[in-house]
């Protein structure tokens, strides 16, 4: 391996995979050694299966973000609309105490 590795650091144009197929094919024989080392084809289809992944899970996750954001928008509305509800029930309870203030004024008048 140090005599690969050291035709690595000579030559930049030589890949480290290469030399580790190398040494696998060496050690196990060029027969052997062809389940082990994957090829070119075989490579860029793990690396197009792992990017359709990553593409598909990616789009799982937005699809899940936008599912949140519209669920609490959803629960925004509610509670705006609670707390209008509330607000006009305020408003009506403090206009019939006013109210019963008047006719309380008005009777102690009469008096």
């Amino acid at each position: 391996m140090a005599e690969y590795e050291a035709i690595a650091s000579s030559n930049s144009s030589v890949n480290l995979v290469d030399i580790d197929n190398r040494i696998i094919t060496k050690v196990l024989g060029p027969k052997s050694s062809q389940q082990y080392i994957p090829s070119a084809n075989q490579a860029q289809a793990k690396v197009q299966r792992l990017g359709d992944q990553m593409a598909q899970m990616q789009a799982s996750i937005a699809e899940q973000i936008a599912q949140l954001k519209a669920n609490e928008a959803s629960r925004e509305a509610k509670a705006q609309r609670k707390y209008d509800e509330l607000q006009l029930q305020l408003k009506a309870k403090a206009i019939a105490r006013e109210a019963e203030a008047r006719k309380y004024d008005e009777l102690q008048l009469q008096l």
